[in-house]
């Protein structure tokens, strides 16, 4: 496997000269990552088209690019790959409102399913979703053996608008995903958190899939903002700072975030990236800079457990946008202890998102996840 990288800074366009040398590796695959700005007028896909005629090429709009230990802003991360053995596929389908959630993940997995199919990597839209549902879908179409990874596309924290990515077709309602097969490309996964619980936990006594109405029978969206306080006045975006923690039985952490993407003044209501079910209980989170940087950490040192070493690898970060906006200045710490964790030879590329996708533990329990940074390691053995 052969990778190179090219970042194109805001306000420029992919040069002839750094296109040409992507083509030197005649990849057959081209990650895009973009921000939110590129995608209004993405006539930058025409010359990467050209000059890279046989790749195919996938990507999303983003809330912040990463590059080996930096983030970008409303550049164009280009992350060619080649593979010695290249046996994969991609497939993207059309999703209608948040309702279609799961029947479009069906009908992605059912467009990438072959008998030697073991892994999935997939963008989805990062609005008007539900994440969990999707996900549900994918797996109804593949079953529980499959490895599913990926994110939800960015639109640095607005949650109005995103864009995927496959070949010439740019979409805002679009679910794209890439199907690896045989035995020669491996994937290896990890995700962590980093936030910490704070007030009391509540009890979900209405709700309707993502749709968060009540918390111990009371208004959910009351609660909230009198938790947040003054940050109530900025919701939805506030939302990023305070996410909920699913707990388990007997109260105790189960790893599993939900972030507000949206409120409804009228229903007092939370729009949720995910589902929660009813009786679960959920308490408010926050997090220090310190502890997401050990969170991301944990999650390379988890992707890296049993990827080979002495081989090249991409490593694909993706980690939420609710991370980024608590770590300010400071958020390319993060990808500092990631970077301390893999391999010299490992290249870096990802995004920051509106939901993040990996296995919770095994590879059956794929789960969405959100404020959490995940990791898949891409190598061919």
């Amino acid at each position: 496997m052969q990778l190179l990288q090219i970042v194109v800074p805001d306000g420029q366009q992919p040069e002839a000269a750094q296109l040409s040398q992507l083509a030197q590796i005649a990849p057959q695959w081209l990650l895009v990552f973009g921000g939110a700005g590129r995608w209004q007028d993405p006539s930058w896909l025409a010359p990467i088209r050209a000059a890279l005629p046989g790749t195919r090429v996938m990507g999303c709009s983003t809330a912040g690019e990463i590059a080996q230990q930096y983030v970008e802003t409303d550049s164009l991360t280009l992350t060619a790959v080649h593979f010695d053995h290249p046996d994969f596929s991609l497939a993207a389908v059309d999703m209608g409102d948040m309702q279609d959630s799961q029947a479009a993940g069906q009908r992605l997995g059912e467009a990438l399913k072959r008998p030697d199919l073991h892994a999935v990597f997939v963008l989805g839209q990062g609005v008007a979703i539900n994440g969990s549902a999707m996900i549900a879908g994918l797996k109804q179409a593949l079953g529980n053996e499959i490895q599913i990874t990926g994110g939800l596309a960015g639109d640095n924290g607005a949650f109005q608008q995103t864009w995927t990515l496959l070949d010439d077709r740019i979409s805002t309602r679009q679910l794209v995903g890439i199907g690896f097969h045989g035995q020669s490309i491996k994937l290896y996964h990890g995700s962590f958190g980093g936030w910490q619980p704070f007030g009391p936990i509540r009890k979900v006594t209405r709700c309707d899939g993502n749709v968060l109405f009540e918390l111990d029978g009371k208004s959910a969206l009351a609660i909230y903002k009198e938790y947040l306080g003054d940050y109530a006045k900025d919701l939805p975006g506030s939302g990023l700072l305070f996410p909920f923690a699913i707990l388990g039985d007997g109260s105790t952490e189960t790893g599993l975030i939900r972030t507000i993407l949206g409120i409804d003044e009228s229903a007092g209501s939370l729009v949720l990236a995910g589902d929660v079910e009813l009786g679960s209980q959920l308490r408010l989170m926050h997090a220090s800079t310190d502890a997401l940087v050990d969170g991301a950490q944990a999650a390379a040192e988890a992707a890296w457990q049993e990827a080979q070493h002495n081989q090249a690898s991409l490593s694909i970060l993706i980690s939420c946008v609710g991370r980024k906006l608590v770590m300010g200045d400071r958020v390319e710490e993060e990808l500092e202890a990631v970077t301390d964790v893999l391999h010299a030879q490992s290249i870096l590329t990802g995004f920051y998102s509106n939901g993040e996708i990996s296995p919770h533990g095994n590879i059956a329990d794929c789960r969405l996840h959100n404020q959490t940074m995940t990791i898949t390691c891409i190598q061919e053995i």
